[in-house]
């Protein structure tokens, strides 16, 4: 279980993270919010891209919230940030190999399920990363997040800016990964449909602080109107 507790952090003078609880235990939670409450801020304190001023972050009942984000990533964390921030220069493949030094395994071969999970990325292996579209990109992401081998999976909005179709595939494979793997996944997402979709539980962000959460199927009109509706 991914653990967060009373997480406080600011920028500059901007009190950014305002005492945040959060557990990700068992399949795809979403969290929701508007632009600029705290959402990316959150994931990476997560990740180690941040340290917070106060509170902790555990997994798997460990405390990781001094750990460098090399080291999160062998503990276990995996993350596709927002904007995948691939390598364009490398190659498919080359892209794919640079999360194999974190996995627990020491295997050092790219893993046959992610070729599995996303066909592309095996026929384009010898492409480089910047020559794909941005749906081809956004797979490319999340299989070098696959291949550190994690227990945690954390996607900062993977629908953005991607054609309705492959929106629809990366919905899938989030379901697939959860549903047949056992993964936890996080995802950030302000797309609702998307949302529902993919998502067991939601959390919702405002102002800094986690002001609702509960299984998907509760998030009502209320909710959405006073939090989510721009």
């Amino acid at each position: 279980m991914l653990k967060v507790s009373a997480l406080e952090q600011y920028y500059g003078s901007s009190h950014t993270l305002r005492g945040v609880d959060l557990e990700v235990d068992d399949g795809c939670t979403v969290l929701m919010g508007r632009n600029g409450v705290g959402k990316t801020t959150l994931l990476q304190c997560i990740t180690g891209l941040l340290t917070p001023k106060r509170g902790s972050v555990s997994l798997a009942g460990s405390d990781i919230t001094r750990l460098s984000a090399e080291k999160r990533a062998t503990a276990g964390i995996g993350y596709v940030p927002q904007g995948r921030q691939i390598f364009p220069m490398l190659t498919v493949e080359e892209n794919l190999k640079i999360g194999l030094p974190a996995r627990r395994d020491k295997q050092r071969s790219i893993p046959e399920e992610i070729h599995s999970l996303f066909p592309v990325l095996a026929e384009m292996k010898s492409r480089r990363g910047g020559d794909l579209s941005g749906g081809q990109q956004q797979q490319l992401a999340i299989g070098r997040a696959l291949a550190t081998q994690p227990d945690v999976l954390l996607l900062d909005e993977p629908a953005e800016g991607i054609q309705p179709n492959i929106v629809a595939e990366i919905g899938d494979i989030i379901r697939r990964l959860h549903e047949e793997i056992g993964l936890k996944v996080l995802i950030v997402e302000q797309k609702l449909p998307f949302a529902r979709r993919v998502g067991d539980r939601f959390a919702i962000m405002d102002r800094g602080s986690v002001v609702a959460s509960g299984e998907m199927s509760s998030l009502d009109d209320q909710l959405v109107a006073r939090y989510l509706t721009v």
